[in-house]
């Protein structure tokens, strides 16, 4: 007789069939899955950890990963009420996320994005890199200490595909002792390299234009860094400046000689977006009682060959163009996304002329209190790039205050949040409750409504208006992770509305239970007078 194998034995042997299978065949199953689950899978055992922890399988997961829009809206006072920076992900079925990115604190800036790691600018004397799934954050010394007028939009994040180095780049505007010097232009770049020691000042050929920098965008493509300056050699028209994150050189690209610099309603602006890989100057007229809102047509040209023999073509030209294009990235899988008064939407690019029908829009979510047009959107992506081997840099640091929610001046928003998770508590509690005496009343009397009456008519006809108006089964409460303040705004109101309906089962309820004692009452009492009128007829009847 063979001996039974031992259970802690068989369980492991089970455990390793997968890893019988062909590796190229298990990397094929793992390329397959999302970044939240190949992280729970890394626990699974040590193989599984090396395998996804390999930088060549974290590569290779990368390029085969979904695209996410990511709408950023920065802190600001609204109403004289102050709102955190916060950030809805929409994906490919265009589904606005619930949850809040826990790596954007209610501070945090957002200056950039590349291969699924954020770039933020703090208030503090650091700037913070964080894997959007993962939540490894970096907080990296910044270039230049107490410098007035500094702002998020000067700093850029970039990648270059051959040297797989990341770099963090500053435009340092002119400055004696920390103080502006002339506050409209910039002779300098800082660079830092994620592992470098330090950060590194290149200087520009000529002084370049930094308020063309924080108006028109800067955008990183392939490996260089782009944005629009003045090109003082052709009547201070625009031009796009490249700066090459490799060789760190710069190179000037005209714009395409067709555009239209001037239409009937004047002037134009230009802003520098990048669309599916490539540079686009998109291009309009701003209205003259808000320089913010755009007028008559939107033009977009891309840039189809960035290295030799560039070439400029008008991709598309857009009649009635929404109010206001967000950046750096506009486009989504082949829609253009947009802020239109108290909602953000999206709009279908249908060819290269056409006029946007307002009517057509697709509404991913209700924007109010926030302002319109201080959106910015980001293509990103979920991925599996390490921090780890960047973690000993000279210039990473601990921040030495509170930040993020802990702040004081965040206190009101935790009170409400906390406020409203000890609502949800007690919503669901009395739910529960209030679901089990629905029940318990179903089986008290439901010896009595089986009977072939009219009594039990009656019965039927109250505990099926409770049953009917009690839910299936009580809410489920929520995960307690933070949700992001569109869902928040929503969620908050949908709590209330489940309380007013609480109380007003809870009613029906009560009323129904009283309707069916008087029933059963009135019964019992019926009951009695006919055997009370029998009796006194036999006796007369004996008499």
């Amino acid at each position: 007789m063979v001996a039974e194998e031992p259970e802690a034995k068989k369980q492991i042997n089970e455990e390793c069939i997968i890893n019988r299978l062909p590796g190229d065949l298990i990397e094929r199953i793992f390329f397959r899955l999302p970044v939240s689950t190949l992280l729970t899978c890394r626990g699974v055992c040590k193989q599984w950890q090396n395998f996804i922890r390999d930088p060549q399988f974290a590569a290779s997961h990368l390029r085969l990963a979904p695209s996410y829009a990511l709408l950023f809206f920065p802190q600001g006072l609204v109403s004289g009420e102050l709102y955190p920076s916060d950030a809805i992900l929409i994906d490919e079925a265009w589904s606005p996320s619930t949850y809040a990115v826990p790596v954007i604190g209610p501070d945090d800036f957002l200056f950039g994005s590349c291969n699924g790691l954020l770039g933020s600018y703090t208030k503090t004397s650091t700037i913070k890199i964080a894997n959007l799934a993962t939540g490894e954050y970096l907080h990296l010394e910044k270039p230049s200490k107490n410098v007035k007028g500094d702002h998020y939009c000067f700093y850029s994040f970039g990648f270059h595909p051959v040297t797989k180095e990341y770099k963090i780049t500053h435009f340092l505007g002119d400055c004696i002792d920390g103080r502006p010097h002339n506050k409209d232009r910039f002779n300098i770049i800082q660079v830092y390299t994620l592992g470098d020691e330090k950060w590194k000042d290149i200087r520009t050929p000529e002084p370049l234009s930094l308020i063309s920098v924080r108006n028109s965008g800067v955008v990183n493509v392939d490996g260089r860094m782009y944005w629009l300056t003045e090109d003082m050699l052709v009547s201070w028209q625009h031009a796009v400046i490249s700066f090459d994150l490799r060789e760190e050189s710069f190179a000037m690209i005209q714009l395409p000689a067709e555009r239209e610099d001037e239409d009937r309603y004047g002037p134009r602006k230009f802003w520098i977006r990048e669309m599916h890989g490539k540079i686009c100057i998109v291009t309009a007229q701003p209205s003259r009682y808000d320089p913010r809102a755009l007028l008559g047509e939107l033009q977009i040209w891309t840039l189809e060959n960035m290295v030799e023999q560039q070439r400029w073509s008008k991709k598309y030209n857009i009649k009635n163009p929404p109010n206001y294009i967000p950046g750096p990235h506009s486009v989504h899988r082949d829609r253009i996304m947009t802020q239109l008064y108290n909602s953000v939407c999206s709009y279908e690019l249908f060819s290269e002329n056409f006029e946007i029908d307002l009517s057509k829009k697709l509404k991913l979510f209700d924007s109010k209190p926030r302002w319109m047009y201080n959106m910015q959107s980001y293509i990103v992506v979920k991925s599996l790039v390490s921090l780890d081997v960047y973690k000993k840099a000279g210039i990473v640091r601990r921040p030495k205050q509170q930040v993020g929610w802990e702040l004081k001046k965040w206190k009101a928003w935790e009170d409400k949040r906390r406020e409203a998770e000890d609502i949800r508590c007690r919503v669901h509690k009395h739910e529960h409750a209030l679901f089990g005496n629905a029940e318990k009343m179903g089986k008290m009397y439901q010896s009595l409504q089986d009977k072939p009456h009219d009594v039990a008519e009656r019965l039927r006809a109250e505990l099926n208006q409770v049953l009917q108006d009690m839910p299936d089964n009580p809410s489920q409460p929520k995960s307690p992770r933070r949700l992001n303040w569109v869902e928040q705004k929503q969620d908050y109101e949908k709590l209330m509305a489940r309380s007013v309906k609480l109380k007003e089962r809870a009613q029906v309820m009560k009323q129904a239970h009283d309707n069916i004692l008087s029933i059963i009452a009135s019964f019992k009492s019926d009951k009695g007078k006919s055997a009370a009128g029998a009796s006194s007829s036999s006796i007369a009847r004996l008499d």
